[in-house]
């Protein structure tokens, strides 16, 4: 398909913070036009984690097709890479079919690595990934937040010192290669090669924001997130360091089934974890360049969409 051909077709992104409303929006044009979801959520590629993912059920996957949903087994990690690879490919295949591929999520370095291109990383090494851990253990990720200021102060100033995934892997890349995280990503691989128009829904309060996390967070634990975790812990196969079990939510029910924290501690700490993704997610989004924002509680945010796809 030639690159016109391809500008041409339609690719919708509805982006946000976590509990903003992207996939009752995303729902809403699904039923308004034949289209398939596309999920951009590091969390919803994991079999059996439902609630604390907000996965959507079976009643709203049956609206509309959805892909990269329960892909993999928690044991398992899903590199930016094949993300990347994976949607191009699901594209093209939804738009042979006639319909309108929506990408939903809040994993902003999907989105980033998708829309503007990949970095050509190194691969990742496990006795590095694993003597980093060690040394956050020992000192606290403060301290491997002020090395990786030292050695690379751009990405120092994106990835906070909470987020253990971004920055251990950001040390793993300086230790592996000699080069910073910042150096390889300035060597960007091509870029996805459809248009897509980009939406960002959020309420216009903070305040707003924090309010529907708690609830939401709350309406988690009332439906079975501690029983959901409880199933995941008794496996034997899984541990607090893999990327599915670190997903928020999880790792506090995580910490709270090993006797680590109350059940009032890891409810409060849920809720806060939630809160700082959803701030990074806004930081993120700030600085987007194309994005078009939608108010969480506005009622003309589908036909806002629809305006802008519709020829």
């Amino acid at each position: 398909m030639s690159e016109n051909n391809t500008q041409a077709l339609p690719v919708v992104a509805i982006m946000g913070p976590t509990a903003s409303g992207k996939t009752g929006l995303a729902l809403e044009l699904a039923a308004a036009r034949p289209c398939e979801i596309i999920s951009v959520d590091s969390a919803l590629v994991y079999t059996g984690m439902n609630i604390g993912t907000a996965k959507p059920t079976k009643a709203e996957q049956a609206i509309a097709k959805h892909w990269l949903i329960d892909i993999l087994d928690p044991t398992q990690s899903y590199s930016v890479a094949q993300f990347c690879r994976d949607t191009i490919v699901l594209i093209e295949q939804i738009h042979q079919r006639g319909h309108i591929p929506i990408l939903v999520g809040g994993t902003m370095m999907y989105f980033n690595a998708l829309i503007n291109g990949i970095s050509p990383l190194p691969k990742s090494d496990e006795t590095i990934r694993a003597d980093i851990a060690q040394q956050a253990q020992t000192h606290g990720w403060e301290a491997l937040h002020r090395e990786l200021s030292d050695i690379d102060p751009v990405s120092a100033k994106r990835i906070h010192p909470n987020d253990p995934q971004r920055l251990s892997r950001a040390l793993e890349v300086y230790r592996s290669s000699g080069k910073s995280l910042t150096d390889w990503q300035q060597q960007k691989g091509p870029a996805c090669p459809y248009a897509i128009t980009q939406f960002a829904i959020a309420p216009a309060e903070r305040s707003q924001l924090h309010a529907r996390i708690a609830e939401r967070f709350d309406i988690m634990l009332k439906n079975g997130l501690v029983s959901e975790v409880e199933k995941l812990h008794k496996r034997g196969d899984l541990h607090e360091d893999l990327p599915a079990i670190r997903s928020v939510g999880y790792r506090q029910v995580w910490q709270y089934l090993e006797g680590e924290l109350s059940f009032a501690q890891m409810r409060e700490k849920g809720i806060i974890a939630t809160r700082q993704l959803a701030k990074r997610q806004m930081t993120w989004l700030r600085g987007w360049p194309e994005v078009i924002w939608l108010d969480t509680f506005a009622n003309d945010n589908l036909a806002k969409i629809l305006a802008k796809i519709t020829p």
